[in-house]
Order: C-alpha cells, then sequence, then structure tokens
C-alpha cells in the first residue's frame, strides 16, 4: 500500500535542500519564483528547506539533471550540511534519480511530482481520494523500478520451480502491474457511485470553483454557503470535492469547492483524480478564482485555463473572482504591509483594479476578498444573474412564489 506519505514527517522536522535549473525556457526570475513555490511545497509537506541551488544551462544535464561542477558543490555543501532530502524543481528520468542517489549515498532524492505527490497521500482524507492517489504514486514509481534495486542480478528459485526463477525487478513489476488494475476496478465502481450522486443533483444548476492552488477557493465557499469548510494557508488544503446547496436569488443550486491547479501537476493525478475533475466537466458554471495579490496571477490563470482545457472544461460561462483584494498592493506600494490594509485602501484598491485591464477581459470579473467578506454582494449578483439563465432553461415555466425550493435530489418540495 502506498496510500501513506512517502516522507515520513511524524518524528523529527525533516530538512532539504532545493535545486533548479535557469535555461532558456525559464530566466533567473521564473526560476527562483519557481524554488519560492518549491519551498512552500516542501513546508506542505512538513519538510523545512534551508538552501537552493540554482544553475544556468542550457537544458538539465541528461545523467544528474545538473552539471558535474555544480554536482560536486552540493556534495560538498552537504558534509557539513547534512539535509534528509535533497529536491528537484522538474521531473526527473529514473537515470537521473539512479545517479543522484549514488552521489547523494543516504540523501533521500526527490523531484517536484513525487514531492506533489506526498502532499495529496497527506492531505487524502476520503476512501475515493486514498485510492486515487495511491493509483498515481504506482503509475508515477512504475516505470521508475528498474533504479530500486541493487540486487537485480539475484535469481528466486524454489520447490516445484524450473530454473532460476524470475528476477526481483520482474516480480515487482508484476505486483505493481497487478495494484494498479485493482485499484482501476475500485475507482470504476466509486465512480459510477460518483455518476449516479450526480445525476441525482443533475436537475439542479451546478456551479464549480476552480483555480490555482491556496487562492482561496475554500474560504470563499465559506463564505458564501456559511459552511464550515476546511481552508489553511497551505498548498492542497483539500483536495477531496466538497458540495453544498445554497439558494440565491430564491434559486437553489449546488456549490462544489475542487482541487486546486498547479504549474508541473503530474500527470498520473490528473488521470488518477478523474471522478474529482468530473465536478467540473460536468458543472454548468465555473467561478474561477484567482489571487490577485499574487505576482504571478496571470501566469496562474493560464495554467488553470491550460488544465481545463485538457480536461475538456473550457468552454463553460465563468465569472473571474480576483480574491484577496485587501492583499493587493500596487507595485508603487510594494513592501508596504499588506494586512495593515485600511478601508480607504480597500476602495482605492478596488477603483484601481475595476479601471484596469483585469476588468475588461471578461464580462464577469469581480473583485472581492473572500476572507473579510469584501465586495461579496457584487459576486451574489454575477452568480445569480448565471444561475437564473441556466436555471430557467431547465426550468422555463418554474414559478418560484409556488415552489420556492428544492430538496438534495433536485425535487421541488413546495410550501
Amino acid at each position: 500500500m502506498l496510500n501513506t506519505p512517502l516522507i515520513s514527517t511524524k518524528k523529527k522536522k525533516e530538512k532539504c535542500i532545493l535545486v533548479g535549473l535557469i535555461t532558456q525556457d525559464q530566466n533567473k526570475e521564473k526560476t527562483d519564483e519557481y524554488l519560492e513555490e518549491l519551498a512552500f511545497l516542501s513546508k506542505t509537506a512538513g519538510i523545512k528547506s534551508i538552501k537552493t541551488f540554482t544553475q544556468r544551462l542550457p537544458s538539465p544535464d541528461q545523467k544528474t539533471f545538473v552539471g558535474k561542477g555544480k554536482l560536486e558543490e552540493i556534495k560538498t555543501w552537504l558534509i557539513d550540511n547534512p539535509v534528509d532530502a535533497v529536491i528537484f524543481d522538474d521531473d526527473l528520468t529514473p537515470s537521473q534519480v539512479r545517479n543522484l542517489e549514488h552521489a547523494f549515498k543516504e540523501i533521500k532524492v526527490l523531484d517536484r511530482g513525487l514531492l506533489i505527490l506526498n502532499i495529496f497521500s497527506q492531505r487524502a482524507k476520503t476512501d475515493q481520494a486514498k485510492k486515487q492517489v495511491e493509483l498515481a504514486q504506482y503509475q508515477y514509481l512504475y516505470p521508475r523500478l528498474t533504479r530500486m534495486w541493487t540486487h537485480l542480478s539475484r535469481q528466486k528459485g524454489g520447490v516445484g520451480m524450473r530454473g532460476p526463477g524470475e528476477k526481483e525487478l520482474e516480480t515487482d513489476k508484476r505486483i505493481v502491474q497487478d495494484r494498479i488494475a485493482f485499484l482501476k476496478k475500485k475507482l470504476e465502481k466509486i465512480d459510477k457511485q460518483s455518476v449516479t450522486r450526480r445525476k441525482e443533483r443533475s436537475r439542479l444548476v451546478r456551479v464549480a470553483l476552480v483555480g490555482y492552488t491556496n487562492v482561496g477557493k475554500s474560504t470563499l465557499m465559506r463564505a458564501l454557503a456559511k459552511a464550515d469548510v476546511f481552508a489553511e494557508n497551505k498548498l492542497f488544503a483539500t483536495i477531496d470535492s466538497t458540495v453544498r446547496k445554497l439558494v440565491l436569488g430564491n434559486i437553489p443550486f449546488l456549490l462544489t469547492d475542487t482541487v486546486g491547479f498547479i504549474r508541473k501537476l503530474p500527470t498520473t493525478l490528473i488521470e488518477s483524480f478523474k471522478s474529482t475533475l468530473d465536478e467540473i466537466r460536468e458543472a454548468d458554471i465555473l467561478l474561477h478564482v484567482v489571487d490577485v495579490s499574487h505576482a504571478s496571477f496571470e501566469e496562474h490563470i493560464e495554467v488553470v485555463n491550460t488544465t481545463l482545457d485538457e480536461i475538456g472544461a473550457n468552454d463553460k460561462p465563468t465569472i473571474l473572482v480576483f480574491n484577496k483584494l485587501d492583499l493587493y498592493k500596487p507595485e508603487s506600494e510594494e513592501g508596504l504591509d499588506a494586512h495593515l490594509a485600511t478601508e480607504e485602501d480597500l476602495v482605492k484598491n478596488l477603483a484601481r483594479l475595476k479601471a484596469s485591464y483585469l476588468s475588461k477581459g471578461s464580462d464577469n470579473v469581480v473583485f472581492i476578498s473572500a476572507e473579510n467578506k469584501d465586495n461579496l454582494d457584487e459576486l451574489r449578483t454575477l452568480i445569480v444573474d448565471l444561475i437564473t439563465q441556466k436555471h430557467f432553461a431547465i426550468y422555463p415555466n418554474w414559478d418560484p412564489k409556488q415552489n420556492p425550493l428544492y430538496d438534495w435530489q433536485g425535487h421541488f418540495e413546495g410550501q
């Protein structure tokens, strides 16, 4: 079973170093930003990053990701500064991992994908999420099995077996293949149950919260639904979909909080979280939440839009919700304490943003602070407009005076 964290974080606080490359496709500023995000990922996984190493190369070295000189520099530094792991900001090939593990001896070697998988394994709460993560872990590790054994030449033999038997690697590959097949069958069964539940809710308009990780989706859901939804200032605070029934403008609808997206999200996770992503695919309306205070919010928007395109959900009516208005600082005021924003600051920020190009990119744009509940009325108005259009497309003769609410299955409750 792999549905437990691949890194033990229950004992002492583990330490790590981070390694990234400056390439022809990624300048120093971007590399520094990605390493900062990698440090946040490490912190979320329970590992403290104490140093970063960067190197300028046209492309990653095929053998060790970094060049020989940089590898020796890291090894020399590690002699006097022991750590538990070396984490690279890109996916490593099996041969790169094998060579790096040989170079670093007892120190664990992780890449960004494996770190994200570890965080998902820590955060999975439901049986479905645990199986999804475990499947993603096995799919991730399967092509890397060749570097996990130092005794591949050993042969298994036994009573009743002809010849030397099978290699350890072949046996382990078969075990992993069997486990992958088992998990896929289990998830198929769970997916069928999820489809049935979604069909039962299909008569209600469905709205899904989407966005980059840690932009405040769960906080916004808590503010709109007035429900106790888990929210935390960590990446992937929640990975299980949460559904709440709301009524706005006397129109009932379902609001779903979904897993956040991130740059370089492992494809195995996207494949494994099919059922969770179906909540987005089958939604009628999307609330695309963006952290407007983040320096790279435009890239975050692009990452989310690309992912939505990959899963076939990029053509839905969407409200672009720029969140964290209270933390937003114009470039001219960067360096000031964002947490000391006054009411006057918020008014100025809102006026600036509404006059900016951001408000002209779409018909449905709103600027809010979910944490402080600022400007939520404007968001509610936009939501009501869209859900009303969709609702009356489903029920053209619906009379709210006669049938004000639905029950969970979407059936009329009446008065």
